[in-house]
């Protein structure tokens, strides 16, 4: 039985794996943590991880300042990481996606009144302007949501304009309008199945993009409630004691790391086994 191309693609297996044990570890968060994320125990602070020599084996990867479980919050930390992680890049995708459609296609003022205002939202930091957008609104996970949509669309939107843009100068497209295709058909049926792929490989870097910007967020205290475990908040804790204890610290910033190293792997394999210009040239060197 043959498989999907990108199936034998090890990058898409690698990334695709970690990514899936990533939910279901949030998924089962409550059977897997063995404490309350939010437990603190004053007696037990700073405990070591197990393979130290004080360790308590209550404890695998030790306790943070306030006797808080690491590893318990590091697994309810993944909860918002997948929350985000998969949210946003959907709703990029289909935002800037749909904005970068309709521009390519109408063409004209409106293709260039779109790239302006791309050209001009892209000129300021992601971070920063995620952090001005999360000061206008309010803590909490859905603005957390729409404050990283409203600053990663633009990427989605500069890359599937490009695609789109090379598709009106193909036959087929032409031929769809003189056959008394709508606009929307042509956008829909003829269009988008040819930027198919590099929307889902963007999106699929997306991912790793809005775990970074959520953790940034909770670092400094704008993202999620307090009593909700983040990986950027256990940073925040962990600078504390960083020279007493850096587990705290080593510990959320290598969940974030594996989290965007698989998201980039996933990213990469599924342009090279969905884009078929970057297939075949893959195939030739």
């Amino acid at each position: 039985m043959n498989r999907h191309p990108a199936l034998r693609e090890p990058r898409v297996v690698v990334g695709g794996a970690i990514l899936l044990t990533l939910v279901a570890v949030a998924a089962f968060a409550p059977l897997l943590a063995p404490h309350d994320p939010n437990r603190q125990d004053l007696l037990r602070m700073l405990v070591p991880p197990l393979w130290s020599a004080d360790a308590d084996p209550d404890f695998p990867l030790g306790t943070d300042n306030l006797g808080r479980c690491i590893l318990s919050r590091l697994i309810y930390g993944a909860r918002v990481a997948v929350i985000v992680g998969t949210i946003v890049p959907i709703g990029t995708g289909l935002f800037g996606g749909s904005i970068a459609i309709a521009a390519g296609y109408c063409g004209g003022k409106i293709d260039w009144a779109v790239s302006r205002v791309v050209d001009v939202w892209m000129s300021f930091p992601a971070v920063v302007l995620a952090l001005v957008l999360m000061v206008g609104l309010s803590p909490g996970l859905l603005n957390v949501i729409l404050a990283t949509i409203l600053v990663d669309w633009t990427r989605f939107c500069r890359v599937t304009r490009g695609g789109i843009l090379s598709l009106m100068k193909l036959d087929y497209i032409a031929a769809a309008r003189i056959a008394g295709a709508s606009h929307m058909q042509v956008m829909i049926d003829e269009l988008l199945p040819g930027v198919l792929a590099i929307i889902i490989t963007l999106m699929s870097v997306e991912i790793g993009i809005a775990v970074v910007v959520e953790s940034v967020l909770s670092f400094v205290g704008v993202s999620v409630e307090p009593n909700i475990p983040t990986w950027g908040s256990m940073i925040a804790d962990g600078l504390v004691t960083v020279f007493d204890q850096p587990w705290g610290l080593v510990f959320p910033m290598a969940a974030i790391i594996l989290t965007v190293l698989a998201a980039n792997m996933l990213g990469d394999g599924l342009r090279i086994t969905l884009d078929p210009r970057v297939a075949l040239r893959h195939e030739i060197v």
